[in-house]
C-alpha cells in the first residue's frame, strides 16, 4: 500500500502542536506580566498636577500633618480634597507674589475649583472606607508609602484585588496603634505578629472569613 504522507510530516504536526502551545503560554505570560505592570496599574507612575504642590515641602518640611487637609479620611469613605480656603490659609500671607501659585490664587478669587489629576483610584465595583480602616489600625503609608518624601505623589502599590487579599487574610501583619497612624516614620516592630493580633482584637477587626468574603469589597 502506498505510503499517503511523506515522513516528514510528523514532524511538522509535532512542531505545530507543540508550537502552537508555546505561542499561548507566551501570549498568557505576556498578558500576567501587562496587568501587573505600572503601564496597567499605574503603581510607581508620577501624575502633573495643574499645580505644582509637594507634599515633601509641607510634610516634612513644614510638619503639616495629613488631616489638616484630609479632614474626613477619619469619618468618610473619601479622604477630601481640601478646598482652595484651606490653602490660603497660609498663602494669604506667604509666597502671595509665587507664580506657581496662580492657580490657587485664580481658583479662590472666581470660585471655580482647581482641577487636580486623580492618583488612585479603585475600580467602581471595588467598595473601600478609609474612616474603617484608619480606625482598625492602618496606616497612611501602608497603602500611599512615604507620601512625606514625595515632590509629586505617586501611587505605590498596584490596588489590585490580591493585594488587597494579602491584607485582608494577614491583618495582624499591617496594623498598627491607632495613635501611630499617621506617622510616616513608623516601622513594624521585630513583634509585628505578636502586637498585631493582640491589636486584631483589641480593635475588632472581623474575622478572616468575613474580610475575605466577596460582599465586604463588591457591595
Amino acid at each position: 500500500m502506498p505510503q499517503i504522507f511523506h515522513p516528514s510530516t510528523n514532524t511538522i504536526s509535532r512542531v505545530t502542536v507543540f508550537g502552537a502551545l508555546a505561542i499561548v503560554i507566551i501570549l498568557l505570560a505576556a498578558i500576567w506580566a501587562y496587568v501587573r505592570s505600572s503601564f496597567w496599574t499605574g503603581a510607581d507612575v508620577e501624575k502633573q498636577q495643574p499645580v505644582q504642590f509637594s507634599h515633601k515641602h509641607h510634610v516634612s518640611d513644614d510638619g503639616i500633618d495629613c488631616r489638616y487637609c484630609h479632614i474626613t479620611v477619619e469619618t468618610s469613605a473619601f479622604a477630601g480634597i481640601p478646598p482652595v480656603k484651606t490653602c490660603m490659609n497660609c498663602h494669604s500671607e506667604i509666597f502671595r507674589d509665587s507664580a506657581y501659585l496662580a492657580p490657587v490664587f485664580e481658583s479662590y478669587r472666581t470660585g471655580r475649583p482647581i482641577r487636580w489629576t486623580r492618583v488612585h483610584q479603585l475600580a467602581d465595583f471595588a467598595y473601600f472606607h478609609h474612616g474603617i480602616h484608619i480606625n482598625k489600625g492602618v496606616g497612611c503609608s501602608t497603602c500611599h508609602g512615604r507620601v512625606d518624601q514625595m515632590p509629586l505623589v505617586r501611587q505605590v502599590v498596584s490596588l489590585q484585588m490580591e493585594w488587597c487579599l494579602g491584607c485582608h487574610r494577614q491583618p495582624e501583619l499591617y496594623v498598627r496603634p491607632r495613635d501611630r497612624v499617621f506617622d510616616m516614620e513608623w516601622q513594624s516592630p521585630p513583634d509585628q505578629i505578636e502586637q498585631g493580633k493582640k491589636l486584631v482584637q483589641l480593635y475588632k477587626i472581623r474575622s478572616v472569613a468575613a474580610l475575605t468574603s466577596c460582599s465586604t469589597c463588591h457591595r
